[in-house]
């Protein structure tokens, strides 16, 4: 099984750690905007176990191609930064996969959009996130906290705020502090496509 290595860090804005990838010779591997659809079960029991499970359709701001992810994320396992069993397949369609899920018992409880710009450094993934209304985000993920450590300090974000919260929980506050009962969370029509 897969394991997920990753830290998630609060920033001002990526324009700095966009130069400084560039700087280091780091590769842009592209630039999407994302529809994540969270589900489970109608008694809340995957999250309750601290499991997820995402359909996510990216679509690329460069050339306009879509795909589509089914995602099961396990517990996270006590670590230094966030670590966790991450299991992924492709699928054709968003709407299937989810009718078939909801066939299954399982329900949408979140549905949200990001943009993500995504680059590589060495043997590290570093994703400049945007979800609505939150913040800005930079997620740097990789085979060991050794050697995400090393980008981190290498991309000046030591003292970049550290933030534990997945994307999920964070969208979900936002909803409940702002009444929303649907729980879809999107960009403005304006601010559509960055």
């Amino acid at each position: 099984m897969a394991q997920e290595i990753e830290v998630k860090l609060r920033v001002d804005g990526h324009e700095a750690i966009r130069r400084r990838l560039r700087e280091r010779s780091a590769t842009l591997t592209g630039r999407v905007v994302e529809t994540n659809v969270i589900l489970d079960r109608a008694d809340g029991s995957l999250r309750g176990d601290g499991c997820g499970l995402r359909v996510r359709s990216a679509g690329s701001q460069e050339d306009g191609s879509t795909t589509t992810t089914l995602t099961f994320k396990g517990p996270v396992v006590p670590s230094r930064f966030k670590s966790r069993t991450e299991l992924e397949i492709g699928v054709d369609s968003a709407d299937t996969t989810i009718a078939m899920l909801g066939a299954l018992g399982f329900r949408r409880v979140l549905s949200y959009e990001k943009r993500r710009e995504s680059w590589r450094l060495g043997s590290c993934f570093i994703e400049l996130d945007e979800p609505p209304h939150i913040g800005l985000f930079v997620e740097i993920e990789g085979p060991s906290e050794r050697e995400i450590a090393a980008v981190r300090s290498e991309l000046g974000l030591d003292d970049a705020c550290e933030e534990r919260g997945s994307y999920v929980r964070l969208l979900m506050d936002y909803c409940q502090q702002h009444g929303s009962v649907d729980r879809h969370v999107a960009f403005a029509e304006a601010d559509r496509t960055g």
